[in-house]
């Protein structure tokens, strides 16, 4: 799980913090999280929109018109 990567960083950054390490390394260490968690929420919008959109429509659970709004609202956070 993607999650699990930022997790981990956020720990070490917490141990470094503790430990008193320097600005730099702790600056590495918070865009590790901040890529960590871009990542899983561009792959939690990718796997939304091309399974669960999808499939709505397909299934003739949400008319198309929906699954549009839908997307243009979820692509806001891509």
């Amino acid at each position: 799980m993607r999650l699990n990567r930022a997790h981990g960083h956020f720990k070490s950054i917490i141990a470094m913090m503790e430990d008193g390490r320097g600005c730099l390394e702790l600056a590495q260490q918070l865009q590790a999280v901040e890529r960590a968690i871009g990542n899983a929420r561009k792959a939690q919008i990718h796997e939304h929109i091309y399974h669960c959109l999808e499939h709505l429509v397909q299934d003739g659970a949400v008319a198309a018109e929906d699954a549009v709004r839908e997307f243009k609202e979820i692509t806001k956070y891509v």
